[in-house]
């Protein structure tokens, strides 16, 4: 099931932006693809222009946001340009510099194309790759505290897939905080 909502950015969370670049955030399921398990219980999350390219240092931006938020930073680089998922971690990406199209679901899935400014939130699962990249396409990617991710690229046992659904996430969003998409769509499965 794919599933596009909208959600646009309370007044008082907003950075500063112009007005014809609005926040928004959209959300969409994948279902499981072939060797890709995805995670038909919780949204991917797209934050566009959570942060604004050009007014700020936006690796550091990025970084003290989703500290603040429970999601620590634990590198900066690009994505990977082959497929694959976590499986003990939910994952967040910050762009921070560039521009990529990427590939989510595994093989043949949907291709999201991100801009500098822009983060993404995949639920433990949900396969991703880089298609193209362009302008020095860079990211921050955190991760829940406590949870150390893995990369996989091949199918989990049924035990491995149990414990990926069962994994807890922080009950702040790491982009809005105590309100926002997380809370809406991945408390509201808990």
């Amino acid at each position: 099931m794919q599933e596009n909502r909208a959600f646009h950015f309370p007044r008082h969370a907003r950075t500063e932006r112009t007005a014809s670049r609005e926040s928004s955030v959209e959300t969409f399921h994948l279902a499981p693809h072939s060797w890709v398990p995805n995670n038909a219980r919780l949204p991917v999350i797209l934050y566009r222009r959570a942060m604004t390219p050009g007014k700020q240092d936006m690796a550091q931006a990025f970084n003290e946001r989703f500290e603040a938020n429970d999601w620590p930073v634990q590198w900066h680089d690009g994505v990977f340009d082959y497929h694959h998922f976590h499986s003990t971690a939910h994952e967040v990406l910050g762009v921070f510099a560039g521009t990529a199209e990427l590939i989510l679901g595994g093989p043949g899935g949907r291709v999201v194309r991100v801009h500098a400014g822009d983060a993404l939130l995949l639920p433990a699962g949900t396969g991703h790759c880089l298609l193209s990249l362009a302008g020095g396409f860079r990211v921050a990617g955190g991760y829940p505290r406590g949870q150390q991710w893995d990369i996989r690229r091949d199918a989990l046992t049924p035990a491995e897939l149990r414990a990926m659904q069962a994994l807890p996430f922080p009950a702040k969003d790491p982009i809005l905080g105590a309100q926002g998409p997380l809370i809406e769509h991945w408390l509201a499965q808990a």
